[in-house]
């Protein structure tokens, strides 16, 4: 990928850009050179001069919410968009669940496998592992998505395995208590809600698997690992957000084949 001239323009939020400091910057700045970044905000500090919030693309902390070493402030002339970029919506692919409650963690797993099948990470897409951080999910989907796809285990009676692309209804997320502590993608959703001060929330979808294995998190010990059907299901899980994610960048609106909440 080659890189545009420079430009003095705030690049949009959700640009992929390459960090050029100015000779002479703070060394920890230097070190930063040449590396990928994604455009998180633009600020204007004290003095009216606008500074440009990103994350390292390839940081596993760029998630965390409130960890606050893994954004970094630069001005705009020390910025190059990556060229190849176009005016593609934004979407978020979030792997919710818990790893240590056996199925509950259908959703991490099957993001690792996507990010393993994927050579490259779409322009425009964001997919990453929530595990069980709620408050940092909701705080993500403030960040000017179109659409959220939230990958959880998802019991409604079916055979275990079962895979369920859902659409809730917005009824569902304006009626829902807000929890800081869940991971339930409603509540994540009416906590996003809470917080927007207005904002507009991005579409919702939950690519959901039916568990064979469930727990309540009240059992004395912890079950690491996926049943044999929902660990088969990854995969094609993972085939299927592979294939939906280029029809939502092109149109995030695109009608799907969506099931009910509330079946």
């Amino acid at each position: 990928m080659t890189d545009a001239p420079h430009t003095t323009e705030p690049p949009t939020r959700g640009t992929r850009v390459r960090l050029r400091p100015h000779p002479g910057s703070d060394v920890m700045d230097l070190a930063l050179t040449g590396r990928v970044a994604e455009v998180e905000d633009v600020r204007e500090d004290l003095e009216g001069r606008r500074q440009v919030v990103v994350t390292l693309s390839d940081d596993p902390g760029r998630d965390f919410t409130t960890g606050l070493g893994h954004r970094f402030y630069f001005s705009p002339e020390e910025l190059e968009p990556l060229t190849g970029q176009t005016d593609t919506a934004r979407v978020l692919v979030a792997g919710i669940g818990n790893v240590f409650l056996a199925d509950d963690g259908f959703g991490p797993a099957t993001v690792a496998a996507l990010l393993e099948w994927l050579p490259q990470v779409p322009a425009g897409a964001h997919v990453a592992d929530f595990g069980i951080r709620g408050m940092d999910l909701a705080y993500r989907l403030l960040e000017g998505y179109d659409v959220a796809v939230l990958v959880d285990a998802a019991p409604r009676g079916g055979t275990p395995g079962d895979l369920y692309l859902i659409e809730p209804d917005l009824e569902t997320v304006a009626s829902a208590a807000p929890e800081a502590h869940g991971m339930d993608p409603v509540r994540v959703m009416a906590l996003a809600e809470a917080l927007s001060e207005g904002e507009s929330l991005p579409r919702l979808l939950v690519l959901g698997c039916e568990p064979l294995v469930r727990m309540t998190g009240d059992e004395p010990d912890v079950d690491v690992g996926l049943s044999e059907p929902v660990r088969d299901a990854t995969g094609r899980a993972a085939e299927e957000l592979r294939d939906l994610l280029p029809r939502l960048l092109r149109d995030p609106a695109t009608r799907l084949e969506t099931e009910a909440e509330g079946r």
